[in-house]
């Protein structure tokens, strides 16, 4: 399968998707591990990429979503963004009202 077209699957398959060095168990970077405690908090149920283990994925996501760095945070097949976009969120609140919005 096409690289681009799994991604796009991915994202299209899960609404809420998390690209992330290493799991939300053991995050590989600081900003993968801040991101996945937003979630937590959040009580987000969501999915995983670890990108350091595909990397045709970690070279290719960023022409997909047009963000160059991660971890990259997809809701609803919309790209949120990476650690400091959803750390924002999640003090704002605004992160939990759209948890809430997938879940129900």
């Amino acid at each position: 399968m096409d690289i681009i077209k799994k991604i796009k699957e991915q994202i299209s398959e899960n609404d809420i998707l998390l690209y992330m060095k290493g799991s939300p168990y053991e995050p590989q970077c600081g900003f993968s591990a801040k991101t996945v405690q937003a979630l937590i908090e959040c009580e987000a149920e969501f999915s995983y990429v670890d990108i350091l283990s595909n990397p045709e994925i970690r070279s290719s996501l960023p022409d997909v979503s047009e963000w160059p760095t991660f971890p990259q945070l997809f809701v609803n097949g919309e790209l949120v963004g990476g650690c400091d976009i959803v750390t924002q969120m999640h003090s704002t609140g605004e992160l939990k009202k759209l948890i809430d919005q997938t879940t129900n």
